[in-house]
């Protein structure tokens, strides 16, 4: 019953899923004056809230104008999501490496800026070539990765992204209880906060329920999401859900079925940028007419093997994992330079506690000697040695922390570090002024003393 309510829900939507919105345009006008960076953020993920993967041009295109502008205003940030746009742009156009290439760039620009939200979608959408190309462990770690930085970040579309994504992930290696629980969780998320999303989910969560056998449920999926690709003109949603009804109806043996949906899905992509797409539906028609109709089996084989060859060519399968090995090798070189730096920042910890221990402990000991006159001078100098210490301390124990919080914003950072100073200055002026109060009484009773013994052995001599 409820997955019927949830199913009716969705019809009313359908209609309403694409607001008009703000133009492209617009949106890069209010992120060259915007100066926070998650407001910022905000602002280029909205670009992708428009549906903008409907036109790889326009995508391409979008991405040049914020990378001159970026390039312009020296924007880590939007200069990152500017090749995130261009890498979207060459990889639904079918050009894998070109793909590749600047998402390597725009993620390298992202861990620069050290803003989760941007890393996350960075890399969420550097991981969709691996998952084109159905290389599943490079999938699984990327979009793993995307997800944690994502959670770490404060937008809220971008933690949707990577759920949705592996929840695709487990439908293709056939791990249907996890899919379900991924792409449901993305589904109910992205019904309140971004619904461009849900032809992407729709037709997944159709061809999960397919794989259960849930026939009827998997098809209204299907249909749902066919529907909105089409009102909001999104070919490439349109062709992966009419595949995977022909795949569903494949499943259940109905081949007329079948071979429909599969020809309207390499109708949709014919003669557009997106017809690389044609390698799933060509494929199974060739099989599906394989015993049936010699020159039907080979006009699909061969629009397979055109579409094939162009994004999984021998060429382009090497260039790739050359790519993927350097990008390896320099996020192994990153790892081990952080382990490095974390090694040295706990030895520095270790240093200045053991510095302050002993300067401390000299402060004492020359506090409450019964037998040794303090130095005024001394004592400060040692108090200032002691207060250097402690703030180096603090500095190091909460540098990463405020590293994360501010950004690495070298300005916020400094305001942070003269608060803590502004806060151990008095409280070493009281505890300086203690201790001065209490030396002078110590030397007082010192002076006391030894004038009482040199006063009794005078008098012990005057009596001999």
């Amino acid at each position: 019953m409820r997955k019927i309510i949830v199913l009716l829900s969705l019809f009313f939507i359908i209609k309403t899923a694409y607001p008009q919105g703000q133009a492209v345009d617009s949106i890069l006008k209010k992120i060259a004056v915007e100066k926070d960076e998650d407001k910022k953020v905000d602002l280029i993920v909205s670009i992708w809230a428009t549906g903008l993967d409907r036109d790889p041009d326009k995508l391409i295109q979008t991405g040049q104008v914020l990378l001159k502008q970026a390039q312009a205003d020296h924007d880590i940030i939007k200069e990152a999501s500017a090749y995130s746009f261009l890498g979207t742009g060459y990889r639904i156009s079918g050009n894998p490496i070109r793909a590749l290439q600047v998402h390597q760039k725009g993620l390298q620009l992202a861990e620069k800026a050290n803003n989760f939200s941007l890393l996350g979608l960075t890399k969420n959408q550097m991981t969709h070539t691996y998952r084109d190309r159905e290389e599943w462990e490079n999938a699984f770690k990327g979009y793993t990765e995307a997800l944690i930085d994502a959670v770490k970040g404060k937008n809220e579309v971008i933690k949707i992204w990577p759920v949705l994504n592996l929840g695709n992930c487990y439908l293709n290696i056939n791990r249907l209880d996890s899919a379900l629980k991924y792409l449901q969780s993305a589904y109910e998320k992205s019904l309140v906060i971004n619904k461009v999303d849900l032809p992407f989910i729709l037709w997944n969560l159709g061809a999960v329920h397919s794989k259960m056998s849930n026939g009827a449920l998997a098809v209204s999926y299907f249909n749902m999401s066919a529907q909105m690709a089409k009102d909001a003109k999104r070919l490439r949603q349109l062709c992966f859900a009419y595949t995977g009804l022909g795949e569903h109806y494949q499943r259940i043996s109905q081949r007329d079925s079948s071979i429909f949906y599969l020809k309207q899905a390499l109708l949709t992509v014919l003669h557009t940028p997106f017809f690389f797409m044609s390698v799933k539906p060509a494929k199974i028609l060739a099989e599906l007419y394989e015993k049936s109709n010699c020159d039907s089996t080979l006009k699909y084989a061969g629009i397979y093997k055109v579409a094939n060859d162009s994004v999984f060519s021998n060429k382009i399968n090497q260039q790739i994992q050359v790519m993927t090995f350097d990008e390896k090798l320099r996020q192994q070189e990153i790892a081990s330079a952080e382990l490095k730096a974390n090694e040295e920042r706990k030895n520095n910890l270790q240093y200045a506690a053991i510095g302050f221990s002993l300067i401390s402990f000299i402060i004492l000991f020359l506090l409450f000697s019964h037998s040794i006159i303090a130095n005024e001078k001394v004592i400060r100098f040692l108090g200032v040695v002691a207060l250097l210490l402690v703030f180096e301390f603090i500095n190091l124990f909460i540098h990463p922390f405020i590293g994360e919080l501010t950004h690495h914003s070298p300005l916020l950072m400094l305001l942070i570090m003269v608060f803590v100073a502004a806060l151990l200055v008095p409280a070493h002026h009281q505890l300086e002024h203690w201790i001065t109060h209490k030396m002078v009484e110590k030397n007082k009773k010192i002076r006391l003393a030894a004038a009482k013994k040199t006063i009794a052995t005078l008098e012990g001599e005057q009596t001999n």
